[in-house]
């Protein structure tokens, strides 16, 4: 395997790291080193602000067909480069190429194309009072903007923040996760080949606690959104909120799955599985605690287990492996002991439990799909966010019941709920805290509807307008007609 040096991006050229100092980067499908990246520093960040900086004026006031044109650029490049992308994907992080291929490529290809096409139809408002004066709001860009993605979906995370804040005016700061960060440095390239004018989009690699820390303290940066871990949103809420910054944090989730006995059984079991194991259960969005209503939860468990026995586990390669190799070995050990975790709490293993090791991918971090049940909502298991293919299932009562389960940690991202009564379903789904219900369906995203969390689980919304309106600030115009 060939050993690649990675870059920062800044004011439009290539450059290693001030310190020259770099960390390694790792194959998670064979466990082995393939590439350097920058272990970047405040230097490094000063220059990024700087650069930006000095290029906001002069993207600000650059018209907002031009802006939108270079998005729609750098969206046509990575469909043309699309299989170096979505290979570079699967490699950095250890997910089925399939799901590459199908979700993450394409998903940053529309990010940056949506938010392209709806700046241009983002219209301020305006009110005509009873008396002689009308009142229009202004939509301004703020600055530079910090955007701080996390490692599971790389590109397509990193996009949807960057995307929004370009096409509204701000130029950015941006880290990708220090674990895969290859796709970005290929994004860099792809701003060099459109000629996205230099200082307009910065790229810094490196860890969080020195690259990212000087990024979110930065004085020179008002904005930031990050998607990543709870622990990690406080420390950054501690940080800017006496700076008075801009915050959008999108955190952990412990989603509820709820099944009640009037639903369609054999597609509430497959959507199920897959809402608990797709990208190995490193979705913040993966249902990871299953709630069965009691008439049907022997029925449905058997039919889960089923189904997730026709899970292969392999190398993310193979078109047979619908779970690839979890994405670092501190996290495939995080995983392995919440396993243990669970079974000491008195857990029943159901399922799965055990790691894997694909022939010729003996070094590379796999864990099978596991099921615990005999768990109650009040244990580690339960309450605590463990990011892996690890899900529990459990048997309730009625409605109420349900409810006080499903609100019982202290997340609140999303739930699927399992029913053909209409009325219950609204019930339910408003009775239930966390930003986004799925109503006999799971993960369908609308660009345009509002995405983000209660609780924990983060503060603010991305998307659509949502995410135009975050990366602006509303200015007020109040204008006498007789004078």
């Amino acid at each position: 395997m060939s050993m690649e040096i990675i870059e920062n991006y800044i004011d439009g050229k290539l450059v290693a790291p001030n310190s020259n100092q770099y960390i390694d980067n790792f194959c998670p499908s064979t466990g082995e080193v393939y590439a350097k990246i920058p272990n970047s520093d405040i230097d490094d960040v000063q220059k990024a602000v700087e650069s930006a900086k000095n290029a906001f004026p002069i993207w600000k006031n650059l018209s907002i067909e031009k802006r939108s044109s270079y998005l729609y650029k750098i969206a046509d490049e990575i469909e043309n480069q699309f299989d170096q992308f979505a290979h570079a994907e699967t490699k950095d992080n250890g997910k089925p190429f399939k799901l590459s291929k199908h979700v993450d490529i394409p998903r940053a290809i529309a990010n940056f194309r949506f938010y392209a096409g709806a700046v241009l139809h983002f219209a301020s408002e305006s009110h005509k009072g009873n008396q002689d004066f009308i009142n229009y709001t202004l939509r301004e860009p703020i600055g530079v903007a910090a955007c701080i993605s996390p490692w599971n979906l790389p590109l397509y995370l990193f996009s949807w923040k960057i995307a929004p804040a370009l096409a509204t005016g701000n130029t950015v700061v941006a880290k990708p996760s220090e674990v895969t960060p290859y796709t970005a440095y290929l994004l860099s390239k792809v701003c060099q080949k459109v000629g996205l004018p230099n200082g307009v989009l910065n790229i810094v690699h490196g860890i969080g606690a020195k690259a990212g820390h000087a990024m979110v303290s930065h004085p020179d940066v008002p904005t930031i959104s990050f998607t990543g871990g709870t622990k990690t949103g406080q420390n950054i809420a501690k940080i800017t909120a006496p700076m008075f910054k801009k915050l959008s944090l999108e955190l952990g989730g412990k989603n509820p799955t709820i099944v009640f006995e009037d639903c369609q059984i054999e597609e509430a079991v497959k959507t199920s599985v897959k809402a608990a194991y797709t990208n190995q259960g490193e979705i913040c969005l993966c249902g990871s605690r299953i709630y069965v209503q009691k008439s049907i939860y022997q029925k449905f468990k058997n039919a889960f287990i089923e189904r997730m026995k026709t899970l292969h586990v392999g190398e993310p390669m193979s078109e047979d492996s619908k779970i690839g190799a979890i994405v670092s070995k501190q996290h495939y050990e995080k995983i392995l002991e919440h396993i243990d975790l669970a079974k000491q709490e008195g857990g029943k293993l159901l399922f799965g439990g055990k790691t894997v090791q694909p022939e010729g991918f003996e070094n590379g971090w796999y864990i099978e799909p596991t099921l615990f049940e005999n768990l109650n909502e009040s244990c580690r298991t339960n309450q605590e966010e463990i990011f892996g293919p690890v899900a529990t299932i459990q048997p309730f009562e009625n409605e109420d019941e349900v409810i006080q389960l499903a609100n019982s940690t202290p997340y609140g991202l999303s739930t699927s709920i399992w029913t053909n009564n209409l009325a219950k379903a609204h019930r339910v789904a408003a009775k239930v805290n966390v930003g986004i219900v799925w109503i006999n369906c799971w993960l369908v995203r609308d660009l345009r509807t509002p995405f983000g969390g209660m609780k924990q689980s983060g503060l603010g919304r991305e998307g659509g307008w949502e995410a135009i309106r975050f990366f602006t600030e509303a200015k007020n115009v109040c204008v006498s007609t007789q004078v």
